[in-house]
């Protein structure tokens, strides 16, 4: 049974660091962000188009190549849930959350039971297809899957107190484009509104032992908000990195070819 590193780093109080894909299909993206050093990788399901199938080959890679595999889900319900925590995935984030009893009932999706209420299908991607003792794996399964919740709504931000008071959760991330306008103030992501909102977030997870996470692609803004104590910092895509490299080449190359009258 694999532990859960990102999960266990963060009781610690450490810092994780991590990415989100959500265009490329080969399993081999994880083998090279694991190679980079990320301590993690989101797949994108709210966004992207990915099917299970091809969730599952990204994840089961993940977990060979040692970089944590997490999964956003498309919403809050137990199949959207289960399924790529069937599939391996070490964690899941749920977005558009707003309210406390919302919380509760991911942690019962979640959890197996005594905590919570999840199906316990042994076998698969979770236990890398071995043969497992079904109480141990459950208690196991408990202690090392990460429950995400995605501060994006307005209401989260005036309920996040009591969000992240529920036990079992272990990160609230912030996401910055979907709270700006939500917030009214689109893409403003670093107005007085904003960092107020986010200010509330961390001081609320901070009292509830909770990490506090971001994602964002702006270098100089994850410095100051790990500078403010977010923990989970994930930073750019798949999509963001490979357009950013490939501007970034072309433009030497052009610049290069002026100057040498090519």
């Amino acid at each position: 049974m694999l532990d859960n590193k990102v999960r266990q780093a963060l009781k610690r109080g450490e810092t994780v660091f991590g990415t989100m894909i959500s265009g490329w299909r080969s399993s081999a993206i994880a083998q090279i962000f694991a190679n980079v050093g990320f301590d993690f990788m989101f797949i994108d399901t709210e966004h992207a188009d990915y099917n299970m199938e091809t969730v599952s080959d990204i994840i089961r890679m993940a977990r060979m190549a040692g970089i944590a595999p997490l999964v956003r889900v498309t919403d809050l319900q137990y199949p959207l849930m289960s399924r790529p925590l069937d599939a391996g995935a070490q964690g899941l984030m749920i977005p558009r959350l707003e309210t406390k009893e919302q919380v509760e009932e991911i942690v019962q999706c979640m959890k197996y039971p005594p905590v919570g209420k999840r199906g316990c299908a042994t076998g698969t991607g979770h236990s890398d297809y071995k043969t497992v003792k079904v109480k141990e794996f459950m208690a196991h399964a408990n202690e090392n899957t990460l429950i995400v919740i995605q501060i994006e709504q307005a209401k989260a931000v005036e309920n996040v107190e009591a969000m992240v008071s529920v036990p079992g959760v272990d990160v609230a991330l912030v996401g910055p484009n979907d709270l700006s306008i939500a917030l009214g103030c689109p893409g403003e992501v670093e107005s007085r509104t904003m960092t107020q909102a986010i200010d509330k977030v961390i001081e609320a997870c901070n009292t509830h032992h909770v990490a506090a996470g971001i994602h964002i692609a702006n270098i100089d803004l994850l410095k100051y908000w790990m500078r403010k104590g977010m923990r989970m910092i994930t930073y750019s895509s798949d999509v963001a990195m490979v357009r950013s490299a490939a501007s970034d080449g072309l433009k030497a190359l052009k610049a290069a070819a002026e100057k040498s009258g090519v």
